[in-house]
């Protein structure tokens, strides 16, 4: 156990890991999504200024979705730069999961400016057999326990990505997208059975049908 593991402390996390790179932009990248049988796998890249405190602030899974709700407004009003990215349905198929969530990550980190001199990556892969993270960073992993930077991606990239399932769930309907998100549920496997797949599914993750 290094001494950042000791400090459990979001921003005092940041902050250290700033203070012995020397640098000022640091950035956070995590992912949503990888799991569903549906839908994009979503990314979000932020860098948190110095010195800033976000009520709530933690690993999207552990926050009410109200206070997700309100923590993606006060990310993006504070923070010195954020971005959001994914992949689609069917890149993910194309390429793998894995491939997608190394894109989709390097795609919301390439949309930051100014670019950050080191990356925080929530996990412990950094590559899949063709897609990587090709910015300075970091493997953190349960980084959005660790790291505020991480943490607010992680609210970022499940929002996002959860709003678009809510669109998703206007164009097709009959899949209920709003109340599982895509994920594999029992009532979304029914659903499948009697409908088919639509244009947004996975093809490759629908193996058990």
């Amino acid at each position: 156990m290094n001494n950042r593991e000791k400090c459990i402390d979001l921003y005092q996390w940041d902050a250290q890991i700033r203070a012995q790179a020397g640098i000022e932009y640091l950035a956070g990248v995590d992912e949503a999504g990888a799991g569903p049988l549906a839908g994009r796998v979503y990314a979000a890249a932020v860098i948190l200024p110095q010195g800033v405190e976000l009520p709530y602030l933690n690993d999207s899974k552990k926050v009410t979705p109200r206070r997700r709700e309100l923590l993606f407004d006060l990310i993006r009003e504070q923070v010195v730069s954020y971005s959001v990215a994914w992949a689609e349905a069917e890149e993910i198929d194309q390429l793998d999961i894995l491939n997608c969530r190394m894109l989709a990550m390097q795609r919301a980190i390439d949309g930051l400016e100014p670019a950050p001199q080191l990356v925080l990556v929530d996990g412990n892969r950094d590559h899949g057999s063709r897609c990587a993270i090709t910015t300075p960073h970091e493997l953190v992993v349960k980084g959005d326990a660790y790291s505020a930077s991480i943490a607010a991606a992680s609210i970022l990239a499940k929002v996002s990505r959860d709003r678009y399932m809510e669109e998703m769930a206007q164009a097709y309907p009959q899949y209920a997208f709003d109340k599982h998100k895509g994920y594999p549920t029992k009532l979304h496997y029914e659903l499948l059975r009697e409908y088919g797949p639509c244009p947004i599914h996975r093809r490759s993750f629908l193996k058990k049908l």
